[in-house]
């Protein structure tokens, strides 16, 4: 009984099938025709009450069930209607007969206006306009996916959100655009329904008058009145859940930017606009009193709105007054806590012991203009410290190295929406801001233009403008990914950390994380610490790993395999070869999307070059390579990185583990965000999908490219 129950779906479409070809008795009929009304209309609630379209997304399968259900009591109905014969009762069943009833009134010629009015209502305007709403939709949706990866990439960089939850919303965009393409599909089928019924409707009128006339029913006026009532109420009851499905479907499709359920949007967004309702009665009452117009009706709507109108707006300036008494209370509160003067610099600096503070120099220092203060100062309620805290958390999660203290104060040197990022006193960031605007990263076919100064995101360059907070919605709408001024700076400054990381990196860190391991492993550190590896060279293994962005919180794994591959090489390169190795999950887990990587790979000759090219001197092994080599391989390099971009992918080389490390010292002196990885890091039940192939001769890069254009 279970297992039926499991597969009751699938069992009731079998059924459903039949009904195109076993005859069903009328009280069935009558029942499965208010239940398709009735399956309808909870639908059509269904779509009304979410707030997110994936709240309901079996909606496209839904829809051809019920379609095919509709489609297979059109054919029933159609049977029922069909074998009348004049024996006393009314073609068709109960229900049909009702509804014909019901729309005609006694007169057959205002009953098929009024039903084909319903069809082509439904037919041009709703089905029409749903189905457009779905196409621009699913269109919208693809287009703005890269934004919104980079969105989530800034959040996990942030710390806003962990690794967990970064699948979860990525997992989210991609159900997004598989719903929403299926949607655009699914009207087709609302479309096809509708033009199915008119067909149907034709067909039992003729079919009806052809066959009442043939078996005697009586004549042409009485059987053209008895089967245009039958008719007229098939088609009733077949279009009315159909066109409460369409409505769905165009109320599903356009719940894109909606904050809850239809009904609390509504009320809200309409509540937010007092001075229009009132304005709206103003003009009904004005209008009531002109001589000829309608006036009563007029001036009891009219008072209405104005009333309505007066008591929201009432109620948001209770609302606001409240909200500015709280303001000045917490800015009369700062002041006075403000009132303890600071001691003057002069003061300050007349010991010379304070003067030896100006020489010490930050790991991580941030300074900020004027207008940045309150993004920053946590008593005007600034969040970038909490923020900051985050973030390092979830890099010590995820990376095995504690981010230092990072010193944030304003400059009256820069510009007042300007920061700067420093590591070790050098400059090596810069950005600016706008505090009282809303960044929006444009996607790549924008369904309009938003008025905006245009700009680019400081931490992945992408093409962004700065807008106003009442065009938010709008530019969400158009497909723009929207982020705040405080998450641009903190994404801005995370990503400056991820890739200067390896710089902060110094000996006391060193030590402080192998103290660490020291707790759980003392044996471990015993022996290799510092007789078999010093605190230099495992600094210098770190550091690499660091710079190539692979995690060193397996510090114990590091420690085994430098101490096994230190008994066979003294060469550092290789020892990080053999650790990377080592940490093939880990580097997997850091590279690998939903069981796939995607790679660019090298030619067998190409690599055969590149061993070719390799040297060796005092100092170690280098790479010799010649200019036209180089100037091939980064050529068709910068070809794939667009299609690495366009899949919001991480661009990675996949190479052998002999030039790995010499090809990723080159390539990121021109791409500083590839990663180049060997077939050794990457682990058996990862199914690699490569992007394209780099060759000796360049020229067969570019119908590729060309072909990928298109």
């Amino acid at each position: 009984m279970r297992r039926i129950f499991q597969n009751s779906i699938a069992l009731m479409v079998v059924v459903i099938v039949l009904f195109l070809v076993i005859p069903l008795h009328e009280a069935i009929l009558d029942i499965l025709i208010i239940t398709n009304i009735s399956i309808s209309i909870v639908i059509l609630m269904v779509t009304m009450t979410i707030s997110d379209a994936l709240e309901f997304s079996i909606f496209p399968s839904l829809l051809l069930i019920t379609t095919l259900f509709r489609l297979g009591l059109n054919v029933s109905t159609t049977r029922a209607i069909l074998r009348y014969n004049g024996s006393g009762d009314a073609p068709g069943t109960a229900v049909i007969q009702t509804f014909g009833q019901l729309i005609t009134q006694g007169n057959i010629v205002l009953g098929i206006i009024i039903f084909f009015i319903i069809v082509l209502m439904q037919f041009i305007v709703i089905t029409k306009g749903a189905e457009r709403v779905a196409e621009v939709a699913a269109r919208f949706t693809l287009d703005a996916m890269p934004g919104k990866q980079m969105a989530i990439d800034a959040d996990l960089s942030s710390g806003l959100i962990n690794e967990q939850q970064a699948r979860e919303r990525r997992s989210k965009i991609q159900r997004e655009a598989d719903f929403y393409g299926a949607m655009d599909g699914a009207t087709k089928i609302v479309k096809g329904d509708a033009t199915m019924s008119l067909i149907i409707t034709a067909i039992n009128l003729i079919g009806g008058i052809i066959i009442g006339s043939m078996n005697g029913v009586g004549d042409l006026s009485t059987v053209a009145q008895t089967y245009s009532i039958a008719t007229i109420g098939d088609g009733l009851v077949s279009q009315l859940p159909s066109l409460m499905i369409s409505t769905a479907t165009g109320m599903i499709v356009t719940r894109s930017v909606s904050e809850g359920s239809l009904n609390s949007d509504v009320i809200g967004q309409f509540a937010r606009q007092p001075r229009a309702i009132m304005t709206a009665g103003l003009v009904l009452i004005i209008l009531g009193l002109i001589p000829g117009t309608p006036t009563l009706p007029l001036m009891v709507v009219g008072v209405a709105l104005a009333v309505l109108g007066y008591v929201m707006s009432s109620r948001m300036e209770r609302k606001e007054a409240a909200e500015l008494v709280r303001g000045q209370e917490q800015a009369e509160a700062e002041a006075i806590a403000d009132m303890s003067a600071a001691p003057s610099e002069t003061d300050y600096y007349k010991d010379i012991n304070n003067v030896y503070g100006l020489l010490s120099v930050d790991p991580i220092e941030m300074e900020f203009g004027y207008s940045l203060i309150p993004l920053v100062d946590e008593s005007s309620g600034g969040k970038l410290i909490s923020r900051i805290v985050i973030f390092r958390r979830q890099y010590a999660q995820d990376m095995g190295f504690v981010i230092p203290s990072i010193r944030l104060h304003d400059s009256s040197a820069l510009g007042t929406n300007q920061y700067v990022v420093k590591i070790k006193g050098e400059e090596v960031a810069r950005g600016e801001i706008l505090v009282d605007y809303y960044l929006a990263l444009e996607p790549v076919n924008p369904a309009g233009e938003i008025d905006g100064i245009e700009t680019i995101e400081p931490a992945y360059g992408i093409p962004s403008r700065w807008i106003l907070p009442e065009n938010k919605e709008m530019a969400e709408i158009y497909g723009y990914t929207v982020i705040d001024p405080l998450s641009v700076m903190q994404t801005h400054l995370s990503e400056v950390v991820r890739r200067h990381a390896y710089e902060l990196l110094g000996r006391a860190e060193v030590i402080q994380l192998v103290e660490n391991l020291k707790k759980n492993a003392p044996e471990l550190v015993d022996e290799v610490i510092p007789n078999v590896l010093s605190y230099a060279n495992l600094e210098r293994i770190l550091r690499n790993l660091l710079k190539e962005g692979v995690p060193v919180r397996d510090l114990g794994t590091i420690l085994e395999t430098a101490a096994d591959s230190l008994m066979t090489t003294k060469d550092l390169d290789m020892v990080c070869e053999n650790i990377r190795v080592a940490l093939s999950r880990t580097i997997t887990r850091r590279f690998c999307e939903h069981g796939q990587l995607r790679v660019v790979t090298l030619d067998a000759e190409v690599e055969k070059r590149v061993i070719s090219s390799l040297s060796k001197n005092e100092q170690g092994i280098y790479l010799a390579m010649g200019p036209d080599l180089m100037q091939g391989i980064v050529t068709q390099l910068g070809d794939y990185m667009r299609k690495f971009n366009d899949l919001s992918q991480t661009p990675i080389v996949l190479t052998s583990q002999v030039i790995r490390v010499y090809l990723s010292r080159m390539l990121s002196q021109f791409y500083p965000g590839v990663y180049v990885l060997s077939f050794n890091e990457i682990t058996s039940d990862v199914q690699i999908q490569s992007l394209g192939n780099i060759t000796l001769d360049t020229a067969q890069a570019r119908p590729e490219r060309k072909a990928a254009a298109v």
